[in-house]
Parts: structure tokens; sequence; C-alpha cells
């Protein structure tokens, strides 16, 4: 018998779609380990990110999302810096396998936020649901009011994400252009480290500018597209 899917009012839509296998590890091993089992229905059914921007902590929760889905499971993912959010959006969400809420520190010292994310954890955890949050900082250092969300947020594993090394970076480039048919040479990632920024989202994001400039004009990357595209983007 087929699953209905829960009908939710959620007008968020990912950009691209970003894979647990593009995310270079690096240093943090650890954590997208942990969340690969989350997303597979193993592990832990509670955990956390953290880190400064860039470090790719939403991309690993859209990733989760994306492969639940893929294994038939009903994941969701809900970023709460989105301007416009209600905490009634919260409603219901128990509905689903696995939610992914990202920016927590977005609602906090929010009185009906916090509230709300308090009975949503409470409803997941009572069936037996998944939930993976991130926020920049873990949940003992975030500016929440409310005690009993912030013991909440503390019963699963936090990983705080570490930023990648320069090679880790160059790696990043090489295997996420592979991945989409791109040729991305020595000389073009050396050209792109130089003058773009290194951090992980950034790098991705980029890839996906790279991609879409090709489709478009035929052709592999080459150092003009690239100075163009950085301009762009300036």
């Amino acid at each position: 018998m087929t699953r209905p899917t829960p009908q939710l009012h959620l007008a968020i839509e990912l950009e691209r779609e970003p894979t647990l296998a593009e995310y270079l590890p690096g240093p943090n091993a650890e954590a997208v380990a942990a969340i690969t089992r989350l997303a597979r229905g193993d592990g832990e059914p509670f955990v956390f990110l953290c880190g400064a921007p860039g470090t790719g902590k939403t991309h690993l929760l859209q990733a989760a999302c994306l492969e639940a889905n893929a294994r038939r499971a009903l994941a969701h993912y809900l970023p709460l810096s989105t301007p416009g959010l209600a905490p009634s959006l919260l409603d219901d969400l128990e509905r689903l396998d696995l939610i992914a809420i990202d920016d927590i520190d977005a609602v906090a010292a929010d009185r009906d936020w916090e509230s709300a994310l308090f009975g949503l954890f409470n409803r997941l955890r009572e069936r037996g649901r998944r939930l993976l949050a991130a926020a920049r900082q873990p949940p003992e250092r975030l500016a929440l009011g409310l005690a009993d969300l912030r013991s909440r947020l503390q019963w699963g594993p936090c990983y705080r994400l570490l930023g990648l090394s320069d090679r880790d970076c160059e790696r990043l480039l090489a295997t996420s252009a592979t991945h989409r048919g791109l040729v991305l040479g020595p000389a073009l990632v050396r050209y792109i480290m130089h003058y773009h920024a290194r951090d992980p989202g950034s790098l991705l994001e980029l890839i996906g500018r790279i991609d879409a400039a090709s489709l478009r004009e035929q052709r592999q990357p080459t150092i003009p597209m690239l100075r163009r595209l950085l301009r762009e983007h300036a």
C-alpha cells in the first residue's frame, strides 16, 4: 500500500540537489557518517550540527533529506531563517520520517518558536521519528529562553563542522566537477583557489554556476569563462 504524502504548506525549494557523496568530509568524517546513518534510518535519531557559515551545514541537511526521500522515506528540509515563516508551520511535521531544521539560532529567544520546537521534538520522539538540526553554535551556547528545549537539543550527538584545508578544497572542486561531467584541470583549480572564497559552500555554488555556463555555451570551462563568472558575482 502506498504511503500518503502529508499535505504540508512548505514553500521551500532546493536550488539544486546536493548529495552526501558530493560533500568532501575532510576533518568532518565522523559527522558525515552519523548523518548518512540517520538519513538511512539507522544510528542516532537526533543529531545536531554547528559551525561557521560555509562549513556545509545546509548542504548536509538538504542532502540527508534527499537521501531519505530516495529510500522512500518522507523527509523535509526547513530553514528557519526564511522570512515570513510562522511557528504553526511545525504542526503535524511528526508525520514525516525525518525533519532537517536549519538556522535554529534565527528563532532563539522567540517564545512562540521555542515552544513550537519543543512540542515538535516531543512528538517526533513519541513517534520514533528523526531530527537533524543545525545552528552556528551548539545548543548550550544558543540564546534559548526555554531550558527544556535546550535540554532536548542536547539529547543526541553534536558535531562541530570544521573548514577544509586548501588541498581538500582542491579535491572538492575536482570531485564535484567530475560528478557533473566537467573537466576542471589543475590550472582552472588553481585559478579558482586564488580568486574565489575557499569554503565548501561557496565552491559548490561556483561549480553549479560553471556547470550551467558550460551547458549554455556547450563547451568545457575555460579561464575566460571563470573570469567572467567571478566578475558577474563580484
